[in-house]
This record gives structure tokens, C-alpha cells and sequence, in this order.
């Protein structure tokens, strides 16, 4: 621990000379750096975004509704709830999830 906080204390006696000699580290890449990372994003990140939206939107099957079971413990509603007519959560879908009484019928 004493030993790290005196090659902090030798970096910040050292002053501003080691933060230009450190910043011009990276400055030797040239100019065309930014066509490799633009032309590593358009060949590679963007097909994976598209393929991986394709995975999970296009492929997926319509799921039927599971079979609606009274279980004691589940939609308990101890009071209503601030919005709408107090019975549905605010992000509700009627066709997965089911009010204490069972499913809404469409």
C-alpha cells in the first residue's frame, strides 16, 4: 500500500510534461483509422444486429395461452391500483396475463 501511494505521489510530482508525451502515444495511426472501424462496423455489426432481430422476431411461433389456475397466492390485490379501472397493472396484456377472476375475453 505504501508503495502505490508513492508512485502515485512520483506521477503527479512529475506535472503536465508526462500527459503531452502520453497523449501523443496515439496520435501515430494516420488518418485512415476511422474507414477500418467504419468498414469492421458495416461488415460485422450490423448483419449481427440484423441476423440477431431476425433470430428473435421472425422465427419466433405464436404461443397459446396457458391455462388459467385460481392458485391462492398469486393476483393477490391488496389495494386497487392508481390507474385505470384498479384491477389491471400498468403494463397489462390481456392475452398473457390474467386478472384475479381469470383471463379478459376479446
Amino acid at each position: 500500500m505504501a508503495g502505490l501511494v508513492r508512485n502515485c505521489g512520483k506521477l503527479l510530482s512529475q506535472g503536465s510534461s508526462n500527459v503531452l508525451a502520453v497523449r501523443s502515444m496515439s496520435g501515430g495511426h494516420g488518418d485512415g483509422g476511422w474507414k477500418m472501424w467504419r468498414n469492421i462496423f458495416v461488415m460485422g455489426a450490423i448483419p449481427v444486429i440484423v441476423l440477431g432481430h431476425v433470430n428473435a422476431f421472425g422465427m419466433g411461433e405464436e404461443h397459446e395461452r396457458p391455462e388459467f389456475v385460481p392458485y391462492e397466492h398469486l393476483r393477490i390485490r391488496t389495494k386497487k391500483f392508481p390507474w385505470g379501472d384498479g384491477n389491471h397493472s400498468l403494463i397489462h396484456n390481456s392475452h398473457l396475463n390474467a386478472l384475479p377472476d381469470g383471463y379478459e375475453e376479446h
